[in-house]
């Protein structure tokens, strides 16, 4: 993270944490920050999940984070930090982060809301749901099909 920049994104291997995201953010003319974790829920569906492994072909996925990033700087004139983990999660950790300062507290509300909302679109991860007796990989808001059957 260079504290010059206005934008921060990855993709990593590595458990979460906001408070790093949140330094990198604020700033004297920046008086209000948002935060956003996603955390994996132990329920979805009617299943009890397990635990989620997220994948990536990370040099697209962060340039597309970079490219999200950019068009948000354009749009709300703020600083913001875009992180996403890869790899097994368990329930209760968070799996993406979204952290946008902006001078006012409505810019930075939706600077935050849209961030998030477009990397849900526009980022190539991959989400395998797990829970007692099956898992399937989820695709936007539906699961991809297991079988014939579902298809």
């Amino acid at each position: 993270m260079t504290p010059d920049s206005p934008l921060f994104v990855q993709i990593t291997d590595a458990v979460l944490d906001p408070a790093p995201l949140v330094r990198f953010v604020e700033a004297p003319e920046m008086g209000a920050v948002v935060t956003f974790s996603g955390n994996v829920r132990n329920h979805n569906r009617g299943r009890t999940v397990e635990y989620l492994e997220y994948d990536a072909y990370r040099p697209m996925a962060e340039r597309e984070l970079r490219r999200i990033g950019e068009e948000a700087l354009e749009r709300w004139n703020c600083r913001i930090a875009l992180q996403h983990r890869v790899g097994r999660l368990e329930v209760g950790e968070p799996s993406v982060l979204v952290v946008v300062a902006c001078a006012h507290r409505g810019d930075a509300f939706e600077a935050c809301r849209w961030a998030i909302d477009t990397l849900k679109e526009r980022v190539p991860i991959w989400k395998r749901e797990v829970w007692e007796g099956g898992e399937v990989w989820i695709e936007g808001e539906r699961d991809a099909p297991v079988s014939a059957e579902d298809a």
